[in-house]
């Protein structure tokens, strides 16, 4: 697939909180920089899929696996297929690259680590006629890795200056940091928590999908006794390269540490402040001294009380959204994973193992075609 270096990939994700399928169609030059996004969508999943996939995990019964995996794949392919049917005039995409819904991670640290990504890339290139390229995070798994992050990949062949030190921060239901010194390798990891509890209370206490703007929790009072059982945590103090997710940060564990005559908005206040606070002491204890700028993309940039308090907390840092780099923050993901579709058809590594820990860059996915 010599001719594959540069054109049109289109990226699909569907992240933790299961809301909908985000798409990006990317001009990608010949050396994968990021030229354009040409055009972007987002499906909503009914409320039916939504509450499937949130109830699977490593007990779902393989019957009920397949039946969500078709599912999924047909919800996948339709984003792409709604997105690619508004610019008919465009030149044809090279290919997709799909992340899949994750329902399982485990990231093993003794070779054992198992992760599970749902909506079967074959179903998906038979219904948009596209090559599709999927199932990335076995890969790295395989080379001894923790299978997640991927995004940092992305980040560093876009964003990187020499010039400066930045930073990355995704705010989807986990927290993620990419770490770029000027000088020196790329690092990143999971940090912790952010819209995977925060919408999980909201669902419970506001019957909402999230608390819009964060409005809610502005008005509670940060609960600095249980904010200090949350951040006790081994996790978060844990060095990396690591990664989680709903698994290990659920809403029984947030329950676990509640003493139960919390206020529902004041536990909600506490959760933006643990989102913040661990992203900042993250970001002292492992990136580069002299940090400059944090990159902020994901659903939490759409909040203006966790972006002022990551602010309060990044202090003598600029905390900006990703559209100041061209790029908007709700595309990031799934012009990350148009960029690894590239990389695999190119023949480019799409992991960075100082972010993964494992024992060697390599091309991740399988391509499925139609």
């Amino acid at each position: 697939m010599r001719d594959a270096a540069a054109g049109l990939f289109l990226g699909l994700i569907s992240g933790t909180s299961a809301d909908g399928v985000d798409g990006a169609l990317v001009d990608l030059g010949p050396d994968g920089r990021l030229r354009a996004v040409a055009d972007r969508t987002c499906l909503p999943l009914d409320e039916d899929l939504r509450t499937a996939v949130h109830a699977a995990g490593a007990h779902t019964l393989l019957a009920e696996a397949c039946a969500l995996d078709r599912r999924l794949a047909e919800a996948f392919a339709e984003a792409a297929r709604r997105l690619y049917a508004r610019a008919p005039e465009t030149p044809p995409v090279r290919a997709v690259g799909c992340h899949g819904q994750t329902v399982w991670h485990r990231a093993g640290d003794a070779g054992d680590g198992a992760t599970v990504q749902l909506g079967d890339p074959n179903r998906i290139a038979a219904l948009t006629r596209l090559p599709v390229v999927a199932d990335f995070r076995r890969g790295d798994l395989a080379e001894g890795g923790q299978g997640a992050p991927l995004a940092p990949a992305f980040h560093a062949h876009c964003w990187h200056d020499p010039s400066r030190d930045q930073a990355v921060l995704n705010l989807g239901g986990i927290a993620n940091l990419t770490l770029m010194p000027a000088d020196g390798p790329v690092t990143g990891f999971d940090c912790g928590p952010a819209n995977t509890l925060l919408d999980a209370w909201a669902r419970r206490h506001l019957g909402t999908p999230y608390d819009n703007g964060g409005a809610w929790a502005a008005g509670g009072r940060v609960d600095h006794g249980l904010l200090a059982r949350l951040r006790a945590d081994p996790y978060l103090q844990a060095p990396p390269p690591k990664s989680t997710g709903p698994e290990h940060f659920s809403p029984a564990w947030l329950a676990a540490r509640c003493q139960g005559d919390e206020a529902p908005a004041d536990v909600q206040a506490t959760l933006v402040e643990l989102t913040a606070a661990t992203v900042a002491e993250a970001l002292v204890a492992w990136g580069p001294a002299g940090c400059e700028r944090l990159w902020v993309c994901g659903g939490g940039a759409h909040n203006p009380y966790l972006m002022a308090r990551l602010q309060a907390w990044c202090s003598g840092m600029a905390v900006a959204s990703t559209a100041a780099l061209g790029v908007d923050p709700d595309d990031v993901e799934a012009a990350a994973f148009a960029w690894l579709a590239w990389a695999r058809l190119n023949g480019v590594a799409g992991n960075l193992p100082t972010v993964t820990g494992a024992g060697r860059a390599a091309v991740l996915g399988g391509i499925y075609a139609p």
